[in-house]
């Protein structure tokens, strides 16, 4: 009898952390002690780790035995922990080998007949794993695929404890990888099964979507309904190029932590599109929790579009609590057991109608609200909120006739991803040698600084500032579009028209 070492992964919000597991098999009263801040779900893990080390044909030891997980002091949480501690058991029983499994990071949790069951979180803890460089990473089969999605990490996937043990003990060749014979990881497709192409009658709003899709800039549509604001906000990812790798494994264990992964295709290589509905709470669209903090709707919309249909039904406090993740591109959530910061880097659309009736702006009817229930509805949408929108567009229902006619003018959303990528790679190669890709990321210091347009183009929103009809928020907002807008244009720097272009669309154009 011993002590054996093995390794295992905590995850901190999206972040891997170590955690050394030691099993101590030694004289004493017989049982089992788990310490080291182990949460309800890890506790129960020594009921499960005995029904599946005997349900498997291997011997119990009939001893004391402590096991620890390190650091103490990082608070240990769910059900990951399972494969590691019966390996460590085993090791310190002289089951396996202690030398063989002292290296290598196990993941997984056990059934009580030794199968090992998929987990949580297993691409941003095989991403902490990899840390330590060449590291050997062993998951439960269904994980498989979602974990060699990280680069120069062996990933050995087992389906069962009896699996694992035969190869800890012979040394064989282990199992290989389901997808190891792809020359990469499958992706999600994201096949668009709708086309800008559908949104007749709307011309404005279809060029402002656009340019928020080139920029990554934050919209508000404001009109009655039927006019396309729910239509055109879900064909905004079919302009968004692919994600690259890197954004694609923020995303992807995002989505992981959350358990909301495919698991057909684990790596999510088109930005996702979250559409919350207006009942959810704040922790739903922040993110939170009582023991385990999760990803709210910011950060499953991470390099991806959050949009917000009927924004003024949501609770006021919701909509505020937005104005931090969109200024900053990231999440704090901090409960009783600690602080977590999430990534949320999304692109922001409201749709709204004018009133609770929402007839406030059609001739063809009649509506049945005040002046005073109207502002007390879009009131909702508090000022510091609207000014951190780039771009407002007023859309109203169109006659037959302007139907018939904007047939002509629509194209499809691959005709206007092609011009939006393009403009895209136009500011990425201007923005090279920089951690911004996108011109709605860049700084306000840098922004004025270095990307500054001439004075001949700040004419129109100096104006603005000096009669404080924009905020200095806003003309931050405005430059950014002004630079979008020259890149959809296929010029080196914005002009007057691109910035009073600019200035329109943050003002509000009808």
């Amino acid at each position: 009898m011993a002590v054996a070492r093995t390794r295992s992964v905590a995850l901190v919000g999206v972040a891997g952390r170590t955690v050394e597991v030691e099993a101590d098999v030694g004289n004493g009263l017989a049982g089992i002690h788990l310490i080291g801040l182990p949460d309800t779900a890890l506790s129960e893990a020594r009921d499960r780790v005995r029904s599946a080390m005997v349900n498997s044909n291997y011997p119990w030891p009939d001893a004391r035995i402590i096991v620890s997980l390190f650091p103490a002091s990082l608070p240990k949480r769910g059900s990951q922990f399972d494969l590691a501690i019966a390996v460590a058991i085993l090791g310190a029983a002289g089951v396996v080998p202690a030398e063989r499994i002292a290296e290598p990071f196990f993941l997984g949790e056990l059934g009580l007949d030794g199968r090992i069951r998929a987990v949580r979180g297993v691409l941003p803890s095989v991403l902490g794993a990899a840390k330590h460089g060449d590291v050997t990473v062993v998951v439960p089969s269904a994980n498989s695929a979602e974990a060699v999605l990280v680069p120069d990490v062996k990933v050995i996937p087992v389906a069962d404890l009896r699996q694992l043990v035969e190869w800890l003990r012979k040394g064989d060749d282990p199992p290989r990888p389901e997808f190891e014979e792809y020359a990469e990881p499958p992706k999600t497709t994201g096949a668009p099964d709708v086309d800008l192409a559908d949104v007749v009658g709307q011309p404005v709003a279809r060029r402002a979507l656009a340019v928020c899709a080139a920029g990554g800039h934050n919209l508000w549509m404001l009109g009655p309904p039927g006019t396309g604001k729910t239509m055109l906000a879900e064909r905004l990812p079919t302009l968004l190029p692919d994600l690259e790798l890197d954004h694609a494994l923020e995303v992807t264990a995002i989505h992981s932590v959350a358990g909301v992964l495919p698991a057909n295709a684990p790596m999510m290589s088109r930005p996702p599109f979250v559409s919350p509905h207006h009942t959810a709470t704040a922790a739903a669209i922040i993110g939170g929790g009582s023991t385990v903090v999760r990803p709210g709707a910011v950060s499953l919309a991470h390099r991806g579009v959050l949009f917000m249909d009927e924004a003024p039904e949501f609770p006021r406090h919701v909509l505020d609590a937005l104005r931090q993740p969109v200024e900053s591109g990231r999440v704090t959530v901090s409960r009783s057991a600690g602080s977590v910061t999430f990534p949320a880097r999304f692109m922001l659309v409201l749709a709204a109608n004018p009133c609770p009736c929402a007839q406030a702006e059609d001739q063809t009817e009649t509506c049945k609200c005040s002046p005073t229930i109207r502002r007390r509805y879009l009131g909702r949408l508090s000022g510091p909120l609207l000014d951190r929108i780039d771009m407002k567009v007023t859309v109203a229902r169109s006659s037959r006739r302007e139907l018939l006619a904007d047939r002509q003018f629509v194209e499809s959303s691959e005709t206007v991803a092609e011009r939006v990528l393009a403009a895209r790679e136009r500011a990425a190669k201007r923005l090279a040698g920089t951690q911004w890709r996108s011109n709605a990321e860049i700084p306000s210091s840098v922004l004025h600084a270095d990307y500054r347009p001439s004075d001949e183009a700040m004419r129109p929103m100096t104006a603005c500032l000096d009669t404080g009809t924009l905020t200095a928020r806003g003309l931050d907002r405005v430059v950014r579009v002004a630079w979008t807008l020259a890149d959809l244009a296929d010029k080196d720097t914005p002009g007057q028209d691109e910035t009073n272009a600019a200035l329109s669309f943050w003002l509000g154009v009808r």
